[in-house]
């Protein structure tokens, strides 16, 4: 079923709407999940966390693109699960690494003091993705958006650790330098 079809039944409340949605993009948001959570009954109870989300935000949003709607839903709620699981506890280091590496982008969120300023830095970042060549922009996302680990990322593409590790790090130089540019740092 398409995402239009899906949203419509959302606004007229149709219950089958989660389902549609869950066999759509459960794959989906289960994968963004495990990646955080590692855990598969906390990744279930992510997900399902993800489809009562949406059917409380559907009305009255109605999102443009609705994989990315979920996707950021579920690596939200994953990522206040991680951080209730962690609490007191030396954190996970697969998301400490990442949380490392995209300082620069919390920066410039933080720096954001309104949803105008906000759309500028997305523009930004949208930008630099698309400067990106196509290996180089799937690198990018899986390690920020999908937040799969160096080793996944590296046989995904047939690279080392090592040469993922640099391309990531000239990336995030580039994007740091675009956002000074910007003034947004």
């Amino acid at each position: 079923m398409d995402d239009e079809k899906i949203i419509i039944m959302f606004q007229e409340r149709d219950e089958s709407a989660i389902r549609e949605l869950s066999d759509k993009y459960g794959p989906y948001c289960s994968r963004i999940a495990w990646n955080i959570l590692e855990n598969r009954e906390d990744v279930e109870e992510c997900v399902n966390d993800t489809w009562f989300s949406v059917w409380r935000y559907i009305p009255p949003q109605v999102p443009k693109v609705l994989s990315a709607f979920c996707g950021k839903i579920t690596k939200g709620i994953a990522i206040d699960k991680l951080r209730k699981r962690c609490a007191g506890k030396r954190a996970d280091t697969h998301m400490a690494n990442i949380a490392d590496e995209t300082i620069i982008l919390s920066r410039a969120a933080d720096f954001a003091e309104d949803m105008v300023k906000e759309g500028e830095i997305l523009q930004t970042i949208n930008e630099f993705l698309w400067k990106l060549d196509r290996e180089k922009r799937d690198i990018f996302i899986r390690r920020y958006w999908y937040l799969d680990s160096m080793e996944e990322i590296a046989v995904r593409h047939g690279k080392s650790v090592g040469s993922i590790k640099t391309a990531l790090h000239r990336m995030r130089k580039k994007l740091e330098k675009d956002l000074k540019e910007r003034r947004f740092l």
